[in-house]
């Protein structure tokens, strides 16, 4: 049976999971391969705290040029994070004609092209399932299951610690605040969480999926992002007063000559299956012109999950090293000749429903002069919730409007933030 040696670049917490996988499943992984993988070495800076994984045969040294130079190492895993020496030892493994597996969304998302093309010049794979759902098989759908679909579609949850917090609002009536703290307090978000609920965590894996889906250029700078900062009990209850619920959505969509790719909190019908996605659980919905709507859903981050991807990564390649065979299917999804620079739609260009919210002095009038404003500018309203008096005073006024034009709506509510009797800055959410 053939050995496929394996180095891993990083033993925190995902490394640990790999490691821990290919040891406790290695007659699994063996009877379903047909080959031995071989966890030969795996490099980090910590090398004595002990992890909980019997290492057996396997080298843990602090060197990655150890795995990187390695001749009998045919690929890695890397799973040390961030932008800079991750990047520096992939490309540098890919030029050593070793294939990559990785878990880094930032890493592809913004640099993803050129490693594509490394990788592709020196005819290794690249492969990154864990950098988008977690354990949902979101790359694998797209490059692989929908492969005879225009994807016209995606709006996923892809981002834990946001829907753990936006649950925490919507079912105990916590502030954000006070979200935010719980969920740091279960792990769910970082000490520093500004990644994950400014919403660049989800932008960075919908960049990758828009390229896979349409068969484009991967763009990260084109992507309108907004976090979930602004988001309160109010708006959470008069969300559900409309018949809807409030989830920080990805949204890709094709057009003729444009591609809509949005990050934002976003209102979505009760009926919605996404409404129904709660706490730090992922989901994406896909809508193929053959398929309709496929939906995944599972665990979008974790040690043992995003493990679980990783190892899947490692199978293909396995399989592929096996018959003898190297990029067989295209790293972003399409041969390169077929990928397209497709623009963004700018934000402004949007056409959308849309929430506002406004607080207000408890004045007569008020409403007719937010009225007479959006109308001015193209927008009418559908229907309007205005609640009690607020403990200082102030009438939180909420309304939803029908299809409007992002640059009239954006136009309307700067004229709105100077009436008098306004208190504070307007809030719009968008709705699917």
């Amino acid at each position: 049976m053939k050995t496929i040696n394996i180095g891993i670049l990083g033993y925190g917490v995902v490394g640990t999971g790999v490691a821990k996988l290919l040891k406790e499943q290695q007659e699994l992984i063996k009877s379903r391969i047909g080959a031995f993988l071989n966890l030969k070495t795996i490099a980090d800076i910590d090398t004595t705290t002990n992890r909980g994984v019997d290492l057996g045969n396997t080298k843990l040294v602090p060197d990655a040029n150890i795995i990187l130079n390695d001749p009998e190492i045919d690929i890695v895993v890397e799973t040390i994070g961030g932008e800079t020496f991750a990047k520096k030892f992939i490309l540098t493994a890919l030029e050593n004609k070793k294939h990559v597996v990785t878990a880094n969304k930032a890493l592809i998302a913004g640099f993803g092209n050129d490693l594509v093309k490394t990788a592709g010049k020196n005819q290794v794979d690249l492969a990154f399932e864990a950098s988008c759902g977690g354990c949902m098989p979101i790359i694998k759908s797209l490059r692989e299951s929908l492969v005879a679909n225009n994807i016209k579609s995606m709006s996923g949850i892809l981002n834990g610690t946001c829907n753990y917090i936006l649950t925490k609002i919507s079912k105990d009536g916590s502030e954000f605040e006070d979200a935010l703290k719980q969920a740091q307090k279960l792990g769910f978000a970082e000490a520093e969480p500004s990644l994950d609920i400014d919403g660049y965590d989800t932008a960075h894996k919908l960049a990758i999926l828009n390229s896979l889906a349409h068969g484009i250029k991967i763009n990260l700078k084109d992507i309108h992002v907004e976090g979930i900062r602004n988001i309160t009990p109010v708006d959470i209850e008069a969300a559900k007063s409309f018949g809807y619920t409030i989830k920080l959505l990805a949204i890709g969509k094709i057009h003729e000559n444009f591609v809509e790719a949005r990050v934002h909190p976003t209102m979505i019908s009760n009926t919605n299956p996404l409404a129904n996605v709660d706490k730090s659980m992922n989901a994406i919905i896909i809508d193929g012109n053959a398929t309709g709507q496929t939906m995944l859903y599972g665990h979008g981050a974790g040690m043992m999950p995003t493990a679980s991807a990783v190892l899947s990564d490692l199978a293909d390649i396995a399989r592929n090293i096996i018959c003898g065979t190297r990029d067989r299917l295209p790293i972003l999804g399409y041969t390169k000749d077929n990928i397209k620079s497709i623009p963004i739609l700018p934000i402004e260009e949007l056409y959308t429903r849309y929430y506002m919210r406004f607080k207000a002095q408890d004045k007569p009038g008020v409403l007719s002069k937010i009225s007479g404003i959006l109308g001015k500018n193209n927008i009418s309203i559908e229907s309007v919730y205005q609640k009690g008096r607020m403990n200082n005073g102030n009438v939180p006024i909420v309304m939803i409007v029908h299809k409007a034009k992002e640059a009239w709506v954006q136009k309307a509510l700067q004229e709105i933030s100077l009436v008098d009797s306004i208190v504070g800055s307007p809030v719009i959410i968008r709705i699917e």
